[in-house]
């Protein structure tokens, strides 16, 4: 029996040693991230256990892509189900699924009429795998938008993004990043794009001219550094895009889906977009899958047979788990329950904040907080945490990321408060006793 058949007794894919894994990795794979110290064997709910069966708190859920917690029951047996009952296979385009239809209507339903000045026609999804393809799908429909209905030249289109922005890696997504090391040497890099100052109303009223045909936000920025706009911000950009004649896209990949106690974190300004990007939560965590929604309308005008296709965009798995995804988050009210205890748990950060040294602010809504450092390392304050079984990362260098799945209970708020606070306060890596 080959050494990755084995079974590990405390569970997980395999007997190989956790100085192997990493050394595979060290290797083998690409050295494009910075990972924290451990190997994790398997995942339920809010936890993530090594080789010897211990323990952590997942403080990061994944970027948000495990809102409803680690390997969670409905959607797990609706993917096995699907595997068993061979449904669950990719198929060429050219014919229908079931899986396909019915999450297509369930997630047009989930988002409410979008782009209302082209009229009450529904909503039509166009479903991709990673969330970056359907911010892809999104630029798209806002330059042949401008091409179509504004009249502005092909290849002239401009789209206006925020400083600090973090929609993806691919390369017109990289182009207009501000964060230098997405960029340097990837060139030449895709024009149409113009950055301003995340917030700033005044500073994209200037940006727009008679070539801009869209906005595209993020209505709180997760690798940005946990960044909240100014109240009316959104509520500007609704205004300057009907004025202007503009597309506004949110991009919800990180801050949707409950994230920050709101099915979607543009309904905290009480806007509606002409178009929403979802992903990394949309499936569970179990399978790829992101869609761009918009207006009906606004769909069947941009895309027609042979604009654009995917593989494996809407593919049989992926729809049977994004459907249950989408059921779980109705059932139990995962933007109420991010929305109570998310409010519970800033609250006990910030009177962490009060007593220690290093904290300089504590931002969120929901269960997206992030807390800013002083000293502008928080990865080394990520690691203390590591050691103290909690799994977290750095935004923007400078602000822990607090983002555990939305089914964290009580307890495990509890055991994440305490860890937080011999790290901030006492400024210790040992264990605290619960």
């Amino acid at each position: 029996m080959g050494v990755l058949e084995k079974m590990n007794p405390n569970g997980g894919f395999s007997t190989v040693p956790d100085r192997s894994i990493m050394d595979f990795e060290e290797q083998f794979g690409a050295h494009h991230y910075e990972r924290l110290h451990m190997v994790v064997r398997r995942a339920r709910g809010c936890w993530l256990f090594d080789e010897n069966g211990n323990r952590y708190l997942d403080g990061l859920a994944a970027y948000s892509a495990a809102n409803t917690g680690h390997h969670h029951p409905a959607i797990a047996k609706a993917v096995i189900q699907a595997l068993q009952g061979e449904f669950a296979s990719v198929l060429s385009n050219v014919v229908y699924t079931d899986p396909l239809g019915i999450f297509l209507a369930k997630a047009a339903g989930f988002a409410p009429q979008l782009a209302t000045r082209f009229g009450n026609n529904g909503n039509k999804v166009l479903p991709k795998n990673g969330g970056v393809e359907s911010v892809e799908t999104a630029i798209k429909t806002m330059r042949y938008y401008g091409y179509s209905q504004k009249g502005i030249p092909d290849g002239d289109q401009e789209i206006i993004v925020f400083d600090n922005n973090f929609h993806g890696r691919t390369i017109s997504v990289v182009s207009f990043s501000t964060t230098e090391k997405y960029r340097q040497g990837f060139g030449p890099l895709t024009p149409g794009f113009v950055s301003v100052a995340f917030g700033d109303l005044f500073a994209v009223e200037k940006a727009i001219n008679a070539n801009t045909c869209g906005i595209l936000v993020e209505p709180m920025q997760g690798e940005g550094g946990m960044a909240i706009p100014p109240k009316g911000f959104l509520k500007g950009l609704r205004r300057l895009a009907d004025e202007n004649d503009l597309l506004l896209v949110c991009d919800e990949i990180q801050v949707g889906m409950g994230r920050t106690g709101k099915k979607f974190c543009f309904e905290h300004e009480e806007i509606v977009p002409d178009g929403v990007i979802l992903g990394k939560a949309l499936s569970g965590g179990l399978v790829p899958l992101s869609v761009f929604i918009t207006n009906a309308w606004i769909m069947d005008l941009v895309f027609s047979k042979g604009s654009d296709g995917s593989t494996f965009g809407g593919y049989p798995l992926a729809c049977v788990a994004g459907t249950a995804a989408l059921s779980v988050f109705e059932k139990e009210q995962l933007a109420l329950r991010s929305a109570t205890k998310g409010a519970l748990l800033k609250q006990r950060i910030q009177a962490i904040a009060l007593q220690s040294p290093h904290v300089k602010e504590v931002r969120g809504e929901g269960l997206f907080i992030g807390i800013e450092v002083n000293n502008g390392n928080a990865m080394e304050f990520c690691r203390k945490l590591l050691d103290l079984n909690v799994i977290v990362n750095d935004s923007h260098g400078h602000t822990i990321r607090i983002s555990p799945p939305l089914i964290i209970n009580d307890h495990e708020i509890d055991f994440l408060v305490k860890r937080l606070e011999t790290v901030l306060v006492d400024g210790k890596s040992s264990k605290p006793h619960l």
